[in-house]
């Protein structure tokens, strides 16, 4: 008598897409390393970090991102974000940014002024008071004793990223339509709320 043997047949599903952040990046250490810090904090997304070894003023930044997109596909739901700090950067230069961000819904710009070390820094305080590039600095060594262009992930929570969102999106108020001009501001929380959506 034959044996009858069922056919094993192994389910073909579709692997869920992970919605892809492309982040272009004025600094080559501290910015990379807080969106890599961000990406290790959740599973459901991916984030590329796109940096500029030698030249990072604002242009070379939206060349890079420019030539990443055309070389590389992303999906309708993807995100390509600039960031990059105030410094000394002239209004010329950051409207490029601003107006490349208006080009389509899913890119954006975000600046820190004066530096990215002000996100970092509304991690842990409300970031009043702060005059010049150094202040930011001084402030954030408070907290992070060490910190030289480099983060200690093991300094921050996801907690204490959700307090930076909060006191960010406070301070700007009312929301600016192109990037802080002001000392102790910043729109980096605008990539992050998107990012842990």
């Amino acid at each position: 008598m034959p044996i009858n043997r069922r056919k094993f047949r192994r389910p073909i599903g579709k692997r869920r897409y992970k919605k892809l952040f492309i982040v272009a990046v004025e600094g080559i250490k501290t910015e990379q390393q807080y969106f890599n810090f961000i990406e290790n904090l959740q599973s459901q997304f991916k984030l590329r970090c796109i940096t500029v070894k030698k030249k990072s003023a604002p242009v070379y930044i939206l060349k890079a991102m420019k030539r990443h997109l055309r070389e590389n596909e992303i999906k309708s739901t993807d995100e390509a974000w600039i960031v990059v700090d105030k410094d000394n950067w002239h209004d010329e230069q950051l409207n490029q940014l601003n107006n490349w961000a208006k080009t389509d819904n899913n890119f954006g710009f975000a600046l820190s002024n004066p530096k990215f070390e002000y996100w970092l820094l509304l991690h842990f305080e409300d970031g009043t008071g702060i005059g010049t590039s150094k202040d930011c600095t001084d402030r954030l060594k408070r907290y992070m004793p060490n910190y030289d262009k480099g983060i200690d992930a093991n300094k921050l929570s996801r907690e204490m990223i959700g307090d930076a969102i909060k006191r960010a999106s406070q301070r700007d108020n009312p929301p600016c339509i192109d990037w802080p001009r002001r000392i102790g501001a910043t729109t980096v929380y605008r990539l992050v709320q998107n990012v842990l959506r």
